[in-house]
């Protein structure tokens, strides 16, 4: 089968499109047929600096839609054929980036049929690193006030639709050319992030896309007891320190596979309440590029490959 692998880390071109055996899954596992993979900052940044999976050799990729197509003894869960999307192993190595991938069968869920692979793909990560984050970190509740940074990009677009379905008055960040967008997800009132005088007031909850001077720049805008979640990285001592003199919380997050949490994702796709936007996708033999876009930092939605 087809997956990418690198031999060290680096830039986009240490990604090549090798063969390798298919594998075969484990007790209480599935095998999956990967027809689409979601890329993710994360992705990038392994690549260069191996984050959590050290020195190459390996296969990023943890974002994956595809059909079942051999089940481990004892799965129950799905049948071959089943249509899937899951966020399996993260964040050990899931081999994303390949024709096939073997997981415990809980950490996927059946694909909505009004979703396409690609979109499918899209969902995962990204969706759990909200759901995660607004729900079971921050308990979002109708009325609150909420501001998602970067709100155009990957997770900051699933993060609007999450908080909106929970009822919240929801304020978003992107360049002025991305409002309209932002609007048509729900935002309740886009903010230019590149106007230095633009304010904000009386927020419940930051959610933290950017990094630490737009943390920095926002923990003006949170009320005394209100929650600041940094998801890239965590916040900074920075952060910490100003975050105290004002009365507010702090957090980081990293998103974990949850397949109540994924169930949640599609059933608010199922009701028409969140939809997954694919900004462009790429043949697996193109990944570099797809690296090179993402790196851009310019992505509205999300970049898949495609199997």
């Amino acid at each position: 089968m087809r997956v990418v692998t690198q031999q060290r880390l680096g830039g986009p071109e240490m990604l090549e499109v090798t063969e390798t055996d298919r594998p075969s899954p484990a007790p209480t596992e599935v095998l999956v047929r990967v027809r689409a993979a979601g890329v993710n900052p994360v992705d990038w940044k392994t690549r260069a600096y191996g984050v959590f999976m050290g020195e190459p050799p390996f296969v990023l990729g943890w974002d994956v839609s595809g059909v079942v197509e051999e089940l481990g003894v004892g799965t129950t869960h799905f049948a071959v054929g089943d249509e899937v999307l899951g966020f399996p192993w993260f964040p050990r190595q899931a081999g994303g980036y390949g024709e096939y991938v073997t997981a415990p069968a809980r950490q996927f869920v059946r694909k909505p049929a009004s979703l396409t692979h690609e979109q499918a793909a899209g969902l995962p990560l990204a969706g759990l690193t909200a759901w995660q984050g607004l729900v079971d970190l921050a308990d979002v509740r109708p009325g609150q006030r909420v501001l998602i940074d970067a709100a155009a990009g990957g997770v900051g677009h699933l993060a609007v639709q999450v908080a909106k379905a929970r009822g919240a008055y929801v304020l978003g960040t992107a360049s002025a050319a991305k409002h309209d967008f932002l609007r048509e997800l729900g935002v309740d009132e886009p903010i230019d992030y590149r106007d230095e005088t633009a304010t904000v007031s009386d927020v419940d909850l930051v959610f933290g896309l950017v990094g630490e001077q737009s943390d920095l720049r926002w923990l003006d805008a949170v009320k005394p007891g209100g929650l600041l979640i940094a998801v890239p990285g965590g916040p900074s001592e920075a952060v910490v320190a100003k975050a105290e003199k004002l009365g507010v919380r702090t957090s980081g997050m990293l998103a974990e596979p949850d397949q109540l949490g994924l169930l949640a994702l599609t059933g608010l796709i199922e009701k028409g309440e969140l939809r997954v936007h694919v900004e462009q996708t790429f043949p697996l033999e193109d990944v570099a590029k797809a690296h090179e876009a993402g790196e851009g930092g310019r992505v509205t939605g999300k970049l898949v490959l495609t199997l």
